[in-house]
């Protein structure tokens, strides 16, 4: 398994709709071949984290190339006061 685990700075008065956005943006990065999960954390001061888990880095890639993700990466982006800050990881053990 891939995963994908950027910290996000999100504009705060954008918090609420960026929620939104993601639970909606869910059901097309859903889609993808590889898929597995899509999570928004929040920790308790309120900053927020991405989790996204593929079956393969190639999977992930493919997605990652796609006009769909380049429309979703834009709209994320105008939520944030900067752009994510991922780190990429191979599940090595479960």
């Amino acid at each position: 398994m891939f995963v994908v685990i950027s910290d996000i700075k999100i504009k705060p008065e954008s918090v609420d709709d960026f929620k939104k956005w993601f639970s909606e943006s869910n059901k097309i990065v859903s889609k993808f071949d590889g898929f597995v999960n899509r999570r928004l954390l929040e920790t308790k001061d309120g900053k927020h984290r991405v989790l996204v888990e593929f079956e393969d880095l190639d999977k992930f890639s493919k997605m990652h190339q796609s006009q769909e993700h380049e429309k979703l990466h834009s709209t994320a982006s105008s939520y944030m006061e900067r752009l994510p800050e991922p780190k990429f990881f191979t599940v090595v053990s479960q």
